[in-house]
């Protein structure tokens, strides 16, 4: 719901609400909270809640050592796992400086300003996710270990499927937090799952992106469990993708999604480094399904793009990226690369199923290509980039 900051201090009051979470990320995208009483929400909204930032990944330049979170009111959403008796409650929040203007490294401000671009240029992009994790058992001093919770396969059911009620849970609570789980299902690797979501707009698909971890690891841990969502968290077994699809038209509604995509792949080796920001994520390229080539195809195989029709619209699917990127950044890159795309009127190459150049090999190479982008340096602020490639 678009609740405003009145209607907040209002359900807060009437709703029993002892505990409110601020919840902001760092530069690559974890989340980061601090808890507030009721009295001082107001003070939240008006002023903001001040914040050290020393220890913040990313945040360590801010010469005064002190930001500000202004909490956004349309993102409050009730933790579902703590108790209905002095409820905790969280909302989202751009990070700012004490004169309220944006700071640099807030990732969420990257993506508003994209959307801004896109909205000046009467486009508006939507964004659908698909993403892959793993349950991992824990020992009896409840430390993590590599054993995959069960030995399913894809789309196998249950007993052999012991992560159906996992997801279950998880795709409840998302319900009961404002959110829109499409389906879910077991992967090809023992103990992998997958979740994926309707389209939304780019905001709320990143802040869902965000909510989503949250929640998979919760639960995991409230069942004993651990979720990995790196890229290949298993040596020799399936790796974790983060599938994106998106979705673009102009303000009449024409469709502009295969302008989109040919942006995109013009400028994917440009992203890798954002959207694959792991050593670990250059494993993942090759193996089983996940691409390494700069390719597209019509039909479902692996692909980099996959681009489709159905019921008369066009459907793009980015499968390089790995749930261990910032969404922020991810969405924010795609619009960025899709208007380019959209404004040159790219043409898609022609189909090509195998061929194609490669992805960036290693995070080495990925950081190489980065630095020598005119286009990453023309739409992320040069202190975000530096976190990355230092």
């Amino acid at each position: 719901m678009n609740y405003t900051p009145e209607e907040v201090m209002q359900y807060i009051e009437e709703e029993d609400v002892s505990f409110i979470r601020l919840a902001f990320r760092d530069v690559f995208g974890v989340q980061k909270n601090i808890s507030i009483m009721p009295g001082e929400v107001k003070k939240a909204f008006s002023e903001g809640i001040g914040i050290n930032t020393g220890d913040i990944e990313g945040f360590q330049g801010e010469s005064s050592g002190r930001l500000y979170l202004s909490p956004d009111p349309s993102t409050l959403a009730v933790l579902p796992w703590r108790p209905d008796n002095g409820r905790v409650v969280r909302m989202f929040c751009d990070v700012v400086k004490a004169d309220g203007t944006p700071y640099a490294v807030d990732t969420r401000a990257v993506l508003k300003n994209a959307v801004e671009r896109a909205k000046k240029d009467r486009v508006e992009f939507r964004f659908g996710s698909a993403s892959e994790f793993y349950l991992f058992r824990k020992d009896e001093e409840g430390k993590p270990t590599m054993i995959p919770y069960d030995q399913a396969g894809y789309m196998d059911i249950a007993p052999l499927d012991r992560g159906e009620n996992i997801r279950r849970e998880i795709c409840l609570t998302i319900e009961q937090m404002g959110l829109t789980p499409e389906r879910s299902h077991h992967e090809r690797g023992p103990g992998q799952n997958e979740i994926d979501f309707h389209y939304g707009k780019p905001l709320k698909a990143a802040d869902q992106m965000t909510t989503f971890k949250m929640v998979v690891q919760t639960v995991a841990d409230r069942n004993g469990l651990i979720a990995d969502f790196s890229p290949v968290p298993l040596p020799g077994a399936p790796g974790n993708g983060y599938h994106i699809n998106i979705y673009a038209e102009d303000q009449d509604g024409n469709d502009l999604c295969r302008y989109a995509a040919a942006g995109i792949i013009d400028k994917i080796r440009d992203m890798t480094l954002f959207l694959n920001p792991s050593d670990n994520s250059y494993a993942r390229f090759g193996k089983g399904t996940a691409p390494d080539r700069v390719n597209w195809s019509s039909s479902d195989g692996s692909e980099m793009v996959h681009i489709s029709t159905h019921h008369g619209r066009t459907r793009v699917e980015l499968r390089s990226p790995d749930a261990l990127s910032n969404p922020y950044l991810v969405y924010a890159l795609l619009i960025h690369a899709g208007l380019y795309g959209i404004e040159k009127k790219l043409e898609l190459p022609v189909e090509m199923d195998a061929e194609g150049v490669l992805l960036p090999q290693s995070r080495k190479e990925a950081i190489r290509v980065a630095e020598e982008s005119a286009f990453i340096r023309e739409v992320i602020p040069e202190e975000i980039i530096r976190c990355y490639i230092k």
